[in-house]
């Protein structure tokens, strides 16, 4: 992977305004970035740590991934997520290393975001995003 950063690290909770309570008194946080994916069927609110970001992510939808996985795994970290500059190329390298992408195109994300999964069982367990800003596209 090109050199890049961690960008966030999702958490799968069951109530997101509790999750806010709890966390933002962990991290003495007040105020969260809140934002609704459709196309994900997620409600998420996010606050930065260092140059990363907490991403609490709440189904909206009991058929969507996040509801999917409280219900297997119950609430606990979700994914990691990793900047990338560009997120097309990166797919394309990653397949051809032999890695299973849980989509071939990156699709629109929170934080004006292209997003795509690569499938736990190709890394050691771990559902791994790849994210790139769209304006850096």
């Amino acid at each position: 992977m090109e050199k890049t950063k961690i960008s966030h690290i999702g958490i799968a909770v069951k109530d997101l305004e509790a999750s806010k309570k709890l966390f933002g008194t962990l991290f003495k946080v007040e105020r969260f970035h809140e934002e609704t994916v459709t196309n994900q069927k997620v409600r998420i609110a996010s606050f930065p740590v260092g140059d990363s970001v907490i991403e609490l992510t709440e189904a909206t939808s009991e058929d969507s991934p996040i509801a999917k996985f409280i219900a297997k795994r119950g609430e606990g970290i979700h994914h990691v997520a990793f900047e990338v500059g560009d997120i097309a190329s990166e797919l394309n390298r990653l397949s051809g290393e032999g890695f299973t992408l849980l989509s071939e195109e990156a699709t629109k994300g929170a934080h004006d975001m292209l997003v795509a999964f690569l499938h736990p069982k190709s890394t050691n367990g771990v559902l791994v995003e790849l994210c790139q800003h769209v304006s850096t596209k």
